[in-house]
């Protein structure tokens, strides 16, 4: 069963309503202080990834190529217009709700989350190993975070952030299903090295996060498709 996905899909999508709704009863402090918190921790968990690198020059190689991609294709600039689609489609702005944040503080930490949620190491890992070992453990403590994380985010961000529960499913569902197809061909160096390049973007998305460096994470993803093919054929080749 696909038990993993759709715990960490329904946090999200709990998370996201019930900031949204009651936004105004969590003190300020607390909405402006957990954010660098949860940014933190992206960076945190991007390091403890990085350090189980197999070879540097692969994922190195990985993440500029994706990059490159991700620039030529404009995914994060693609990713923002839908971002504004969906608030101005979910959101419409009135006196009873909380302020909003500007359309570019909007963005910036929409598509952050978006990422952060999505595509981070945790969950990407966690649904690949539930699909190979049904362990679901993984994907339900990132159900824990991410429950907060929304309902944080919500109160600026408003019911936008439930949304983000749709893409996280799909993705998170489609890897678990497609966990027993590729077992037979990654080696734990492909996945070390895979694990590496998933913890960079994660440390790339605390930064932006906690608003020290504005990286275009969104842009770097392809990297993430790239490295298990590269790994292999740099162990092929050396």
């Amino acid at each position: 069963m696909m038990i993993g996905p759709l715990i960490n899909a329904g946090a999200v999508a709990v998370g996201g309503i019930i900031g949204a709704a009651f936004g105004k009863k969590i003190p300020s402090r607390v909405s402006e202080a957990l954010p660098l918190t949860f940014g933190l921790a992206s960076m945190g968990i991007g390091i403890a990834l990085i350090m189980k690198v197999n070879t540097i020059p692969t994922v190195v190689l990985a993440l500029l190529l994706g990059s490159l991609i991700g620039e030529l294709v404009k995914l994060e600039y693609y990713i923002e217009k839908l971002s504004s689609k969906l608030r101005n489609f979910v959101d419409k702005p009135n006196h009873n709700t909380v302020l909003y944040d500007s359309h570019d503080q909007f963005i910036e930490r929409y598509v952050a989350l978006v990422v952060m949620m999505c595509t981070g190491g945790m969950g990407i890992f966690g649904a690949l190993n539930e699909g190979i070992t049904g362990d679901a453990s993984l994907l339900i403590t990132k159900a824990f975070l991410d429950l907060f994380a929304a309902t944080i985010f919500a109160i600026t961000l408003r019911y936008s952030v439930a949304l983000i529960a749709i893409p996280q499913l799909v993705i998170q569902g489609g890897l678990l299903l497609m966990a027993s197809f590729i077992q037979p061909l990654i080696t734990p160096a492909m996945i070390a090295d895979f694990s590496a390049c998933g913890g960079m973007i994660m440390l790339a998305t605390g930064l932006r996060i906690c608003h020290i460096k504005s990286f275009p994470v969104a842009n770097m993803l392809f990297g993430l498709i790239l490295v298990m093919p590269i790994s292999a054929l740099w162990l092929h080749l050396i």
